[in-house]
């Protein structure tokens, strides 16, 4: 008898312990890519030092697509590459440390310029795409309107996050770039 009052305790308290665990982890602070447009938060992902995001667009005037490669540094967003397949007016001839070709596309990577916080105007013309590190590319354009969605890094808990995670995992896959 007991033995089963002693493994009956040691039962609530394991479960006991898990609650406490769960919910701390829920409300302790995190590093998170946070997109948010008009109506608030739209997307949010956590993200540690190093961890990468990238977006693509097709180009209003040359119609061709264009990637742009970010990294999560000392807190803030950095944008160290862009690719494209055309220069037009305005591209310069050479960003960051090395502009290569590879695969038809002009690569200027090195070029490690601040960003945070970063602003684009997703207009449904120019398709624009996010992916996560080497995840599936997903919409941020929509057909009606044309938001200004705003990236940037903050820490917050789980909590406060939630509904951006959850409509990062449920957002609509895209085509690749």
């Amino acid at each position: 008898m007991l033995t089963r009052v002693r493994r009956g305790r040691a039962v609530i308290g394991g479960a006991a312990l898990v609650v406490v665990v769960v919910i701390a982890t829920g409300l302790w602070p995190s590093s998170w890519l946070v997109v948010r447009d008009a109506a608030g938060l739209r997307y949010a992902f956590v993200v540690d030092e190093g961890a990468r995001f990238s977006l693509a667009w097709r180009h209003s005037v040359e119609q061709e697509d264009w990637i742009e490669t970010f990294s999560i540094r000392d807190g803030a967003i950095v944008l160290v590459e862009t690719r494209f397949k055309t220069f037009g007016a305005g591209v310069p001839a050479q960003v960051g440390r090395r502009t290569t070709l590879e695969n038809g596309w002009v690569v200027m990577d090195g070029i490690d310029r601040v960003v945070d916080p970063y602003a684009v105007q997703a207009a449904a013309a120019e398709n624009y795409r996010m992916r996560r590190g080497n995840s599936r590319w997903f919409a941020l354009s929509t057909e009606s309107a044309a938001p200004i969605l705003r990236f940037a890094v903050i820490r917050a808990p789980l909590v406060a996050m939630i509904g951006g995670v959850v409509r990062a995992w449920r957002a609509p896959a895209a085509g690749l770039p």
